[in-house]
């Protein structure tokens, strides 16, 4: 498992449950194409079948990727 957590103003449920989607973005119009999360969760659970989760309020937000040690059957 990798883990990614900061302290900042965490990512509100309404958005999480979007996060992983491509072009997703809460960004302004030209600031960013919001692909990072697509593709992390793309390549973690689609291509190694892993699994990718967030968890976030106020103060403590993670992103967690776990790979598989061995691949299903």
């Amino acid at each position: 498992m990798v883990e990614v957590a900061d302290n900042g103003a965490g990512v509100p449920p309404e958005v999480q449950l979007h996060i992983s989607e491509p072009f997703f973005t809460i960004k302004g119009v030209g600031k960013g194409t919001g692909l990072g999360l697509d593709i992390a969760y793309r390549i973690s659970v689609n291509r190694h079948h892993g699994d990718l989760r967030v968890t976030s309020h106020v103060g403590d937000t993670r992103f967690q990727i776990r790979l598989p040690i061995a691949r299903p059957a």
